[in-house]
């Protein structure tokens, strides 16, 4: 595994892939980093879809706007946000907590309380907005996973999600797709980028450091 930095000046957004297949076990290591990901409260309100069948890719190709790393890759993984909410969920998730560190049930009902107010006081329209920012956490852990392994990937926001959704049969399952990343290996004879310098805005622009109040406003 290379050196995070490194890893992270290597990846670029992938325009052309090559059809080769990801090991499995590059592919289980990337697998694992989203479910490792930090979410709010721990509670992963998301799902993962892995999609590795041709003929299914196939038609998910027009809904992505015909963006060829859809063929072209290896595995694509679809992100989907939770869209409907229950209290069973939460208890689900409180009895897991008990299970893995031994605790009472007892003991998380404080805890379980505030993961209810979340539930129960907010909108679905909020509820959703606030799985999704749980899903690009996971998102790109995956992509900084998959640099570390030198698989190439393609972070996609660029599809119609309704389309998505309803060709997934996802309404059914309580879920909304946010985002998908194809991974698979550059075609660098093809992939104009392949070989360009990342382009970044310098990091002392990127970050503000000893930051006070007093400071001018930055127009």
């Amino acid at each position: 595994m290379k050196d995070l930095i490194q890893s992270l000046e290597w990846r670029y957004a992938c325009k052309k892939m090559n059809g080769k297949q990801v090991p499995q076990e590059k592919l289980d290591r990337i697998l694992k980093s989203v479910q490792l990901a930090p979410t709010s409260m721990g509670f992963q309100p998301f799902q993962v879809l892995l999609i590795t069948d041709s003929e299914l890719r196939e038609k998910i190709l027009p809904i992505a706007n015909r963006q060829s790393q859809i063929t072209q890759c290896s595995h694509l993984l679809v992100f989907a946000a939770w869209s409907n909410f229950s209290m069973a969920q939460v208890d689900d998730y409180i009895r897991l907590i008990s299970e893995t560190r031994q605790q009472p049930l007892e003991s998380l009902e404080g805890f379980r309380a505030a993961l209810a107010g979340i539930i129960n006081n907010n909108t679905p329209e909020y509820l959703f907005q606030w799985s999704a920012r749980q899903v690009y956490l996971a998102f790109g852990f995956a992509i900084a996973a998959a640099a570390t392994e030198e698989v190439d990937c393609t972070p996609m926001e660029g599809f119609d999600a309704r389309a998505l959704d309803k060709f997934l049969d996802l309404e059914k399952q309580g879920l909304k797709s946010v985002c998908m990343l194809p991974l698979g290996y550059r075609d660098a004879d093809s992939d104009k980028l392949a070989n360009m310098p990342k382009v970044r805005r310098p990091l002392d622009q990127v970050i503000t450091h000893n930051f006070n109040l007093e400071q001018e406003t930055i127009s």
